[in-house]
């Protein structure tokens, strides 16, 4: 992660020490030292997932360097819920931490951003927006409006989809009842490539697959792995129509609750573990990618142009003035 963005959190952070106060009487909100903060951090993923790994990294780093003074248990599998599920959690003070990405724009319209279809040219295009004034200024709205504080991020594979039978091209779509997230831009990009998406949250896909309630669904390679999809899917057709990444966040209120030495510590974690995240995606995604092929799954080419240009008119009408703003500076973005 560049400085320039970390530094920005930390500064973040400390404005938002600045103005939290606790009761009528204004007295400090944070925590007594000696007393142990214990922080409840729930995520999709399975314990082999990358950030899985990196979160345990981060609890461990966190720990370390507060001398014992937070602790962070980790709920992977959507233990704790689904992914807004444990964004409300935190928001009403029963979870701590998330990973969340574009699914905030539920709140937040900018984080849509995230994952806008076939916006990004590659991972380098991503990191250089989430590093720069673009990333800046959606994690500015998602501070104010989701109540969350993004500590570190991931880079994500790009998305792929699946099914059970060879897809080459939007007219392969025709009738093909697929999963999406919570995201209403996925549903009507997929509306118009030809499919018929519906959301559903991820801990039903398997069995929504193996039911044959869908057919299908689109997801990074990572994801498709740790989700056992390999099991009730046969190919990854690459449309790779989303490059994006994922935050790991805190509600506002945990993190204001702490002192500057404890900020400082969480921040430097966060740094830690974002180095440790992409050291290990470098790594890992194409051995997952040999994995899935030694299970039995089959990857596709597909004419991505086909896709974009299906798709294009549906991201037009579906952004909001500001949204498509924002999605002409990413497209330009160097």
């Amino acid at each position: 992660m560049k400085l320039k963005w970390l530094s920005g959190v930390l500064a973040a952070a400390m404005m938002l020490s600045a103005c939290g106060s606790g009761g009528s009487n204004g007295a400090s909100s944070e925590k007594q030292d000696g007393e142990v903060i214990k922080w409840k951090f729930g995520h999709l993923a399975d314990e082999n997932h990358i950030w899985h790994k990196t979160a345990e990294e981060f609890a461990d780093l966190v720990n370390e360097k507060t001398d014992g003074q937070i602790e962070i248990q980790i709920f992977p599998n959507n233990s704790l819920g689904g992914e807004t599920d444990t964004i409300n959690a935190i928001q009403a003070g029963t979870a701590d931490l998330v990973i969340s990405g574009e699914t905030m724009q539920n709140w937040a319209p900018k984080a849509a951003l995230m994952a806008v279809p076939y916006a990004f040219r590659d991972l380098d295009h991503v990191k250089t927006v989430v590093e720069g004034e673009i990333g800046e200024e959606i994690e500015k709205e998602i501070t104010e409006k989701v109540g969350l504080t993004p500590l570190y991020y991931h880079t994500r594979a790009p998305r792929n989809l699946t099914s059970s039978e060879p897809i080459e091209s939007p007219s392969d779509l025709k009738g093909f009842s697929m999963r999406v997230p919570n995201v209403p831009l996925f549903l009507k990009v997929w509306e118009a490539a030809g499919a018929k998406p519906q959301v559903m949250d991820f801990n039903e896909v398997f069995t929504g697959l193996q039911q044959g309630v869908i057919k299908g669904q689109e997801n990074p390679v990572d994801l498709i792995q740790s989700g056992g999809l390999y099991e009730v899917q046969k190919y990854v057709n690459r449309t790779e129509h989303v490059y994006s990444w994922i935050y790991i966040l805190i509600g506002n209120k945990q993190f204001e609750a702490l002192n500057d030495e404890q900020k400082k510590a969480v921040t430097e974690a966060a740094a830690e573990a974002q180095a440790f995240g992409e050291k290990l995606y470098d790594e890992e995604i194409s051995k997952i990618e040999s994995e899935l092929e030694s299970e039995g799954m089959e990857f596709v080419d597909v004419d991505q142009d086909a896709f974009r240009e299906k798709m294009q008119p549906a991201i037009k009408d579906s952004l909001k003035p500001k949204q498509y703003e924002l999605y002409e500076k990413i497209l330009e973005a160097e």
